[in-house]
């Protein structure tokens, strides 16, 4: 059950507008099995994981059959939330949307979404994403959606690297009204340390494994990016887009929510 429905009925049943039978009756054909999650063989979905945390499992569909990812957001959208699946291969999404309804393919972070875009007011303000380079867009676009879907307001800036810092700063105001700061960047990493000391607001740096030679598939932007010397710089791992949009939608998340 969406935990946005399952609060109003308890609201309903404090306010006497919902009689306890009518309540017990909704919860028990809501699908929320007593273990908390619902045992497929192939994988046991976290059924309960948006009651916990505010935000449902996500679908890993690397090295999942696009029959199981379709299972598994099935499963999950029958809670009421807007469930996801990451890095999907348009391939893949093509079997996936025709089994899933609902279900659209987000073909730049390789996503599946199934169900409607939430409401953008779970957020204290804005959250920012920016990517160094075009290139990194894919990993920034996987943290925009990712935060968009846990309600927050998301601002793209997009291919604003180091390499042309002129860029980032017409930007400026903007970013000054921003709560939190995701920094998607390859090759070496510099794009977060530049925004960290420039902003005094919390930055994620994304590594992405955009680049050749010495840049090692994004070893050298994670070393480059935990060695910032700028205050308020944290790093999740490399192409991590999802754990960057979810770390930022819960730093900005309404102490209510």
């Amino acid at each position: 059950m969406d935990p946005d429905r399952l609060k109003a009925l308890l609201q309903a049943v404090e306010a006497r507008q919902t009689s306890v039978d009518e309540a017990m009756r909704e919860l028990r054909e809501a699908p929320l099995h007593a273990a908390g999650f619902a045992a497929m063989g192939f994988a046991h979905a976290d059924t309960h994981r948006h009651l916990r945390t505010g935000f449902p499992e996500v679908v890993l569909g690397q090295g999942k059959t696009p029959e199981q990812i379709a299972a598994i957001l099935i499963e999950l959208r029958r809670g009421g939330s807007t469930v996801m699946a990451s890095r999907v291969s348009p391939e893949a999404g093509a079997l996936v949307i025709a089994a899933v309804p609902e279900a659209r393919y987000l073909p730049v972070p390789r996503a599946v979404v199934v169900g409607p875009m939430p409401a953008p007011d779970r957020g204290r303000g804005l959250i920012a994403v920016l990517s160094a380079g075009t290139a990194d867009v894919p990993v920034a676009e996987e943290a925009a959606l990712t935060a968009e879907l846990a309600g927050n307001r998301v601002e793209r800036i997009f291919d604003v690297g180091v390499a042309g810092l002129h860029r980032l700063l017409v930007y400026r105001e903007k970013l000054e009204t921003a709560e939190v700061i995701v920094v998607a960047a390859g090759m070496e990493g510099a794009l977060p340390s530049v925004v960290g000391g420039l902003f005094a607001r919390p930055v994620i740096a994304v590594p992405t494994s955009i680049g050749y030679g010495a840049s090692l598939g994004g070893i050298a932007a994670l070393l480059s990016m935990l060695n910032s010397c700028a205050a308020g710089v944290a790093v999740v791992n490399i192409d991590n887009g999802f754990g960057a949009g979810q770390m930022a939608a819960m730093i900005n998340r309404k102490r209510d929510q």
